[in-house]
């Protein structure tokens, strides 16, 4: 019925469009200016241009909804194929499903059983996602390889310059991170064979000084240094091309441009730009960074996104049409993920951002799950074929 509705608007619109031809020039139709866009990867795979084509292309329609860790665990379940709390409540999958791959990375990878248990998991749902058309988004809250302290380790200052310092101890575990991310993103294929493109989020939220790569620990020439090596060491030194990179600061409150080219790597090193924004129920703050966010993306040509939002322990009954549908709507954005519902059968913790079974806002979910201008798995384009009017080199 949702898709139906879609056509049948679209269908308006280009009913409209030949309407309202100018008659004078019947045998000069103007076609629209292809839109040519640019990856940090010229080598990109063609799945991962088309990808790239096609969240530009639906920022002038509508968003991608998402939610992290949705296929891998809900409030009450855990590791059940096929699963997923947004389905069990409005019949769909999210358009985008994102994760956390640093436990596929760090030291954890190898001696962590719990983590060694969930990559396996977390693969599964990366094709998973894939075959169904989604879109998957990765951050990484890596550790911290100097220290051996966590992601929020941010006890050195010293980290960074460690790590760029060619042979140092750190360096080379550093790297060795980068080759196990090097060896699962040149391996993970989808049933049709293909290398499946990922939305790569690396030392997101560095606008903060909690992380061992953000303000606390780093002066803003080592974290560009830190964001270039990453990269150049990935894309030339191991060859992957399947990735799409996303530089995402937080604001939490209302910001302006300038706010976002914080610590800003250049033009040529990035190619989504999101932002984790934790507003709460402030929508004028809520607005303002979602405008000054697509201005940005419209002047820099390249597609962004809301790649964190939600309230922990959501209560309003009507906060999807009121903060997240509303807010969104028309804006230049192409997807919103909320943060994930811990897997939490006794309903001990309020660790949940997003709906599922029971939740006093599944009603309002529904309202805007019907929406035209908001996408889930089953009336979304197809991401991995290129979007017509715009190409990618």
């Amino acid at each position: 019925m949702k898709l139906m509705k879609k056509l049948f608007i679209c269908a308006l619109v280009v009913l409209a469009a030949v309407s309202c031809k100018d008659d004078k020039k019947p045998d000069d139709p103007k076609k629209e200016d292809e839109i040519i866009l640019s990856l940090v990867d010229a080598n990109a795979t063609a799945e991962t241009k088309a990808l790239y084509s096609n969240l530009w292309a639906i920022q002038g329609k509508g968003w991608l909804f998402g939610h992290h860790d949705d296929l891998m665990y809900g409030r009450t379940w855990y590791d059940v194929k096929g699963k997923s709390d947004t389905k069990d409540v409005c019949g769909d999958y999210p358009a985008v499903y994102s994760l956390d791959i640093a436990p596929m990375m760090d030291d954890r990878s190898a001696s962590d059983e719990t983590a060694i248990k969930e990559n396996t998991i977390k693969k599964r749902c990366i094709v998973e996602a894939y075959d169904r058309g989604m879109v998957v988004v990765a951050c990484a809250h890596l550790n911290n390889p100097m220290t051996g302290g966590d992601a929020w380790d941010n006890s050195s200052k010293e980290i960074v310059k460690e790590i760029l310092k060619s042979g140092s101890q750190t360096n080379v575990k550093f790297l060795s991170w980068l080759d196990r991310l090097a060896d699962f993103a040149n391996g993970i294929k989808g049933s049709d064979g293909k290398i499946i493109p990922l939305i790569f989020r690396p030392f997101h939220e560095h606008t903060q000084s909690w992380s061992w790569w953000g303000t606390t620990c780093t002066t803003d020439t080592e974290f560009v240094s830190l964001w270039q090596f990453t990269v150049n060491y990935l894309r030339d030194v191991k060859g992957v091309h399947n990735l799409i990179y996303a530089i995402c600061p937080q604001m939490d409150k209302a910001k302006v441009e300038q706010d976002f080219y914080f610590r800003w790597p250049g033009d040529e090193w990035v190619d989504f730009i999101g932002v984790d924004c934790y507003q709460g129920i402030n929508n004028s703050v809520f607005l303002n960074n979602l405008k000054v966010l697509g201005k940005i993306s419209t002047n820099k040509k390249k597609p962004c996104g809301v790649t964190e939002t939600g309230v922990e322990g959501l209560k309003a009954k009507d906060y999807w049409t009121k903060n997240i549908a509303a807010p969104m709507a028309g804006r230049k954005v192409s997807l919103l993920v909320t943060w994930r519902n811990k897997y939490d059968p006794a309903g001990d913790s309020n660790h949940f951002f997003s709906v599922f079974p029971g939740h006093v806002s599944v009603d309002d979910f529904m309202i805007m799950y019907k929406r035209s201008d908001t996408y889930f798995c089953k009336d979304m384009p197809k991401m991995y074929q290129m979007a017509e009017g715009v190409s990618v080199k």
